[in-house]
């Protein structure tokens, strides 16, 4: 299952080391008390010590579509499952890849069993993402990213129009939206124009309190059932 709140910790001072666990801790006790599952990216340096740590997803914040070898630098979709990360995002504004190679990516994730979180900054592009078939696409317009101005308020129709693309273009492939997201009223707004979900950063990841924030963001979401 995709989370509905997705928080990249990205590589803040603030989020980092001891930090990140304690994001993620607070992120798995919101979803132990509210029922709302919420997934983190931890960066790199941290990602194998929080997917050990929690039980909420754990995302990779970029993969390479490579095996496992000789490689320097490369994140592989093989290893990821092995050390129980449960996806990655892929092609986000500030880790852009190729056309080909997020195809790449996103096919093996797949082969992996992991989840994909294809970004793509408009309407338009997020269409394209879909035909890929991720897991997701993530509607994040790279201009309001970190600016605090959400985009489910400043570019309304551009979410609108982006979830009705993605379900017509690839049925089953769910839409989130991210850039800006820092309130509960925020998300709220981004579920009612038919969001699945939001990506969000410094909202929780430069939060003094993380857990009092994700408290507030998950109580904008509605559990069904």
């Amino acid at each position: 299952m995709l989370p509905r709140i997705v928080v990249n910790l990205k590589l803040y001072r603030e989020s980092s080391g001891p930090r990140a666990l304690e994001v993620a801790r607070a992120a798995e006790g919101v979803w132990r008390e509210t029922g709302v599952l919420i997934g983190v990216a931890p960066s790199l340096l941290d990602l194998w010590r929080v997917a050990e740590a929690v039980e909420i997803p754990v995302y990779s914040q970029h993969v390479d579509p490579v095996e496992p070898g000789a490689r320097t630098g490369h994140v592989s979709p093989r290893l990821l499952r092995e050390y129980g990360v449960s996806g990655s995002l892929v092609n986000h504004s500030e880790r852009r890849v190729r056309l080909d190679q997020a195809a790449e990516a996103v096919a093996m994730l797949r082969e992996e069993g992991l989840q994909s979180i294809l970004c793509a900054g408009d309407p338009t592009q997020s269409a394209a993402a879909a035909v890929l078939r991720p897991t997701a696409v993530a509607f994040e317009p790279p201009e309001l990213i970190g600016t605090g101005i959400p985009v489910s308020r400043a570019r309304p129709e551009a979410v609108r129009e982006t979830v009705e693309l993605v379900r017509r273009t690839a049925p089953g492939v769910l839409a989130l939206c991210g850039a800006g997201i820092t309130s509960g009223e925020d998300v709220r707004r981004a579920l009612e124009l038919g969001a699945d979900g939001v990506l969000l950063a410094s909202a929780v990841a430069k939060a003094p309190r993380p857990y009092e924030k994700l408290v507030e963001l998950a109580g904008a979401v509605e559990i069904e059932g």
